[in-house]
């Protein structure tokens, strides 16, 4: 099907969801940082030497990565506090791969002590602000620090399924998996507009924006499935199904992961 892409106020486009409050964010922090802590009170070093999800990642490359994200998260709002801003890594995308492959070879023992150490940092960070804070300006993404809070959500919640620890995207939350709607958009390619059709839940309009014509594809399934192909994570429940004029069509490739590092 093609045509014109639908006005963002026409009444067959639900408006997003909004995004989590300060205080709603604060408890999706706690409760991811929980999570995935409680996760691996009992890995050991062979688990943590063991394959990821993630292609060529072990578990300990995605453990270094988290901890990465939480002192990067930790030091944009110690910076922000400050009335300046600063990268998101130290020594930014040279910096980050380095302390990831330097990190991942830690014991057991080193990696949730390192993590504790990342996630009480920056917890605490996003639980001393105050009201106006949020609003502050930080590098990352050229955004907020609210910005910075939903950054280390997605981290956490997405890098605790790619640990393989029998966590699936249907653990996921409809708040979340409406968060990456929105997030993931930028991964829609040009020239096609996908009808988000989520069981039991409002559809989304993805893409297509500002383009004379594109071709409409509904995807139809599950909310965590559809946010997982998003993600480009493995959907575990099977309910995706894409449509293009009634008929069914592969879902589209996507573009890549936004980028939160700046292009060289």
């Amino acid at each position: 099907m093609t045509g014109l892409p639908e006005s963002a106020d026409s009444p067959s486009v639900p408006k997003p969801a909004p995004r989590p409050t300060p205080p709603q964010l604060l408890a999706n922090l706690d409760a991811a940082a929980a999570a995935l802590q409680e996760h691996i009170t009992s890995l050991t070093d062979d688990d943590v030497r063991a394959p990821s999800r993630l292609p060529g990642w072990s578990r300990g490359h995605v453990l270094a990565h988290v901890a990465g994200v939480a002192d990067g998260m930790a030091r944009q709002l110690e910076y922000a506090a400050r009335g300046e801003t600063i990268e998101l890594y130290d020594g930014g995308a040279d910096g980050r791969n380095r302390a990831i492959e330097e990190g991942a070879v830690r014991s057991a023992d080193r990696h949730r002590q390192a993590l504790s150490e990342s996630l009480d940092r920056a917890l605490a960070a996003f639980h001393g602000l105050r009201e106006p804070d949020w609003n502050a300006p930080i590098s990352y993404r050229n955004g907020v620090v609210r910005d910075g809070g939903l950054a280390l959500w997605r981290e956490l919640v997405i890098h605790l399924t790619d640990l393989d620890l029998g966590v699936d995207p249907d653990s996921w939350s409809p708040q979340f998996c409406e968060h990456l709607f929105s997030f993931l958009a930028a991964r829609v390619p040009a020239g096609i507009r996908l009808r988000l059709q989520p069981l039991g839940m409002p559809s989304r309009l993805l893409g297509g924006q500002g383009q004379s014509s594109s071709t409409t594809i509904a995807v139809n399934g599950m909310a965590t499935d559809i946010a997982a192909w998003l993600a480009g994570r493995t959907p575990n429940l099977g309910s995706l199904r894409a449509e293009a004029a009634a008929d069914g069509v592969e879902l589209p490739k996507l573009l890549p992961w936004p980028s939160a590092l700046p292009a060289k």
